[in-house]
């Protein structure tokens, strides 16, 4: 089986391409530079790893993943739009430059969109195939102060169902998963602030969530365990969904 990690070169995108590769997949990362844990993961799985430079933003670099895709395996499996960046700085909605809010659409957005409308003949090849696409609790949880990330993940819960409309007869499910407070390089900046707010309850799981936790969700989707869903949101937040008085 060939998998297809968008944004696999460290945190989340790196835990989801170790545990496929666990599964015995063949997977293809993709991110804008080659981490020394991708450089990892090609030691120990040597023939199972091929990294593929590319910027999702960049068209030609969305072709040149899609031609590898192609001419080196005809097929995929599975795709996991994973890729995803945090605005440079977290500002104020009053405040947001039009070049700051591209920046942050032209990756988790615009990226994820035309990647998998890239990628989607080599999943309706196959007949039995998935996407996976992580989100975020900011799909539906309003932060101020990083707005156009806000809305780039609300997004993304919009290209889950229409992908998953359009791609259903080609027997393509398509699943959205919703990390919580994931302990990464994106949120080592706040993580005292996470981890004050976790201690007085904002999740009912007091903890923060690992990479480990978003990968083994994508896993059960891998294995078809979700084959009968599409256009399913998982929220792997450690409750933060549940509402509770």
């Amino acid at each position: 089986m060939v998998a297809v990690v968008t944004g696999g070169s460290r945190g989340i995108g790196k835990s989801i391409a170790e545990e496929l590769l666990k599964k015995n997949f063949s997977v293809i990362i993709t991110a804008r530079n080659k981490s020394t844990e991708v450089e990892e993961l090609e030691k120990t799985y040597a023939d199972k790893v091929f990294f593929i430079p590319a910027d999702i933003s960049v068209p030609n670099d969305r072709k040149r993943l899609s031609d590898f895709a192609k001419s080196q395996f005809g097929k995929l499996d599975l795709l996991v739009n994973s890729a995803g960046v945090a605005p440079k700085e977290r500002k104020d909605i009053l405040e947001i430059t039009p070049d700051e809010f591209d920046y942050v659409m032209d990756i988790n957005l615009k990226g994820t969109f035309f990647v998998t409308q890239e990628l989607a003949p080599l999943l309706m090849k196959n007949k039995k195939s998935r996407i996976v696409n992580i989100s975020s609790m900011s799909a539906y949880t309003a932060s101020v102060n990083r707005g156009e990330y806000c809305i780039s993940k609300a997004g993304i819960s919009m290209i889950t169902k229409l992908f998953a409309a359009k791609l259903a007869e080609y027997g393509v499910s398509v699943i959205e998963i919703r990390p919580g407070i994931i302990e990464t390089d994106m949120t080592s900046k706040v993580k005292e602030k996470y981890n004050e707010l976790i201690a007085h309850g904002i999740t009912p799981i007091k903890r923060m969530g690992q990479p480990i936790d978003v990968a083994k969700c994508v896993c059960a989707v891998a294995d078809g365990s979700f084959d009968f869903c599409t256009g399913t949101v998982i929220d792997c937040d450690g409750g933060f969904n549940v509402r509770s008085l």
